[in-house]
C-alpha cells in the first residue's frame, strides 16, 4: 500500500528514503559494499547466469594445479584488486597490465607470481596502488560480439533501471561522452518486477531481437539475484556472444547496500578490508565519512553539500583539499576528536579547516571536540575555524576562553582564503625543513 502510494504522489521511494535519512539525527553514512570479481562470479554462477569456468588462488603455488582443471589452456588470469582500469594498470614490480591472457597453466603459475604481494597502480588508485592479495583464472571465450549491459538504482527513474548497450567492452563513462545514443535504459517496475516483456525490450535495446529469449532469461536471473541481494549495481562489461550463439558474462562489477547489511550478512562477511584505506575503515567506526584527496588542506564539515561547497571554495582561492571528512548532524565530542586523528594522519596536512553550520548538530559540541583534539594531540598545523548557527555564541566563548591555537573566524570566504594562505606558508616552511610554531595572543 505505502509504494503505490508513493507513486501517486510522484515521489520515488529513494528519494522518499533519503529524506528520512536526512531528518534522522543517528544517521551513520556508509558506502556501498564492493566485492572482489570472483565472489561477484560465484554469486552469478549460482544465479545461473553463464559465466567462463574459473578459479581463485592466494599462492603461487597452487595455480597451476587449480588452471589445470578448468581444461583449457587458452586462460586469462586477473589481479583481484578493487578498481577500475585493472587491464592497463601497472604493477610496481614492473608487470604491465593486472589482466593478462596466458597459453598455459604453467604459464598462468608465472604471471600470477608476480602479481600476488605485488601494488597494482590504476588510474583509479593514485600512486600508491593496490595491494594483490588473490588471482582468479578463467577460461578464456572468444566473443563474436560484445555488449554491455548493467542494473542499478537511478533516481531518475524512481527505481531499477537496466543499462544496455550494443557497444560493450569500453569504458561507459567514455561511451556517454562519445556516443550518448548508443545507450538504452530500461526502467523496471519495482513491483511488477522484471518481466519476460521487459527482458526482450532489453534484448531489443541493444539489437539483439532474434536472440530475446535467451537475453530476456538472464535478465531476468540478474534482476532476482539483484532483489534478493539488496544490489546497488551489477554491471556485466562485456556481456557477450560467442561463435556458437552462447551468451557470456565476461566481466562483472557487483556492489551492495550497506544499509541492508543486517539482512545480508553472509555477503557482507566477504568484505575485503585490506582494499580500503585505513582511515576510512576507521573513519565508519565512529560514524564518519572519510574519503582521501591528494591537497594540503584537511577538512572537517558537517553535511556532504557543505563539504563540496567547503572544497569548492578551498580550490577557488588556489588551494587543493586533502580530504572530504563529514562528521554528520549528530556528531558528538569524542566524534569530532577522533575526525581530527584521521585528518592529521596525513603527513601533506598543511593547514585545518573547521566549516559547520549548526542546524541539528550544535556548535557548542564542535568547539568541546576541536579543544579536546588540539590538547590531546598536541597539534602543531593552523587551525581555521569558521562556525555558524546553533549555539555558536557559547562556541566561540569556548574557543576564546580555551587558549587553543585555534584561529576563529566568522566569515566563510575569509575563513577559506585564510586557510589556503596558512596551507601555502607551512607547504613552503616544510620544504625548507624550518619548523613553526603557533602561540595565540594573549
Amino acid at each position: 500500500m505505502a509504494l503505490f502510494t508513493v507513486k501517486r504522489l510522484g515521489i520515488s521511494l529513494t528519494n522518499l528514503i533519503s529524506k528520512f535519512k536526512e531528518i534522522n539525527v543517528a544517521h551513520v553514512q556508509k558506502r556501498n559494499l564492493n566485492l572482489h570479481e570472483h565472489h561477484s562470479f560465484k554469486l552469478l554462477h549460482e544465479a545461473g547466469v553463464p559465466v567462463p569456468k574459473f578459479a581463485v588462488s592466494s599462492s603461487k603455488t597452487d595455480v597451476a594445479a587449480k588452471a589445470k582443471k578448468l581444461n583449457t589452456n587458452d586462460l586469462v588470469v586477473k589481479a583481484q584488486v578493487l578498481s577500475g582500469g585493472r587491464g592497463k594498470g601497472s604493477f610496481k614490480g614492473g608487470l604491465k597490465g593486472g589482466v593478462k591472457l596466458v597459453n598455459s597453466p604453467e604459464e598462468a603459475e608465472k604471471v600470477a607470481g608476480q602479481m600476488i604481494g605485488d601494488y597494482l597502480v590504476t588510474v583509479q588508485t593514485g600512486a600508491k596502488g593496490i595491494l594483490c592479495n588473490n588471482v582468479m583464472i578463467t577460461e578464456r571465450k572468444h566473443l563474436a560480439k560484445e555488449y554491455y549491459l548493467a542494473i542499478t538504482m537511478e533516481r531518475k527513474f524512481g527505481g531499477p533501471v537496466v543499462i544496455c548497450s550494443s557497444q560493450g567492452g569500453m569504458d561507459i563513462e567514455t561511451l556517454s561522452k562519445t556516443s550518448p545514443d548508443a545507450i538504452s535504459y530500461v526502467p523496471v517496475d519495482i513491483v511488477e518486477g522484471l518481466t519476460q516483456k521487459v527482458g526482450e525490450s532489453v534484448a531489443d535495446k541493444m539489437g539483439l531481437s532474434k536472440q530475446k529469449a535467451q537475453v530476456s532469461e538472464i535478465v531476468q536471473k540478474l534482476y532476482k539475484l539483484f532483489i534478493q541481494k539488496d544490489a546497488v549495481l551489477m554491471e556485466i562489461n562485456p556481456f557477450g556472444i560467442d561463435k556458437e550463439g552462447k551468451f557470456w558474462c565476461i566481466d562483472a562489477k557487483l556492489k551492495f547496500d550497506e544499509y541492508a547489511d543486517f539482512r545480508q550478512k553472509p555477503l557482507h562477511a566477504l568484505r575485503d578490508f585490506s582494499q580500503e584505506d585505513p582511515r576510512e575503515i576507521q573513519a565508519a567506526k565512529f560514524g564518519l565519512t572519510f574519503i582521501a584527496m591528494e591537497g594540503s588542506i584537511g577538512c572537517l564539515v558537517n553535511g556532504a553539500g557543505l563539504a563540496m561547497a567547503t572544497m569548492d571554495i578551498i580550490k577557488h582561492h588556489g588551494g587543493i583539499p586533502a580530504n572530504f571528512l563529514d562528521v554528520g548532524g549528530g556528531a558528538n565530542v569524542n566524534q569530532v576528536k577522533e575526525a581530527f586523528k584521521i585528518i592529521t594522519t596525513d603527513p601533506n596536512v598543511m593547514a585545518i579547516f573547521v566549516n559547520i553550520f549548526g542546524g541539528i548538530m550544535r556548535c557548542d559540541i564542535i568547539a568541546e571536540g576541536i579543544i579536546l583534539a588540539v590538547q590531546e594531540l598536541n597539534l602543531n598545523v593552523p587551525i581555521v575555524c569558521r562556525l555558524q548557527g546553533t549555539n555558536v555564541d557559547e562556541a566561540r566563548v569556548l574557543l576564546g576562553t580555551s587558549k587553543v591555537k585555534i584561529l576563529p573566524v566568522p566569515d566563510l570566504e575569509e575563513a577559506s582564503r585564510l586557510a589556503v594562505k596558512l596551507s601555502k606558508i607551512m607547504t613552503v616552511a616544510s620544504s625548507s625543513n624550518i619548523h613553526v610554531t603557533f602561540e595565540m595572543p594573549l
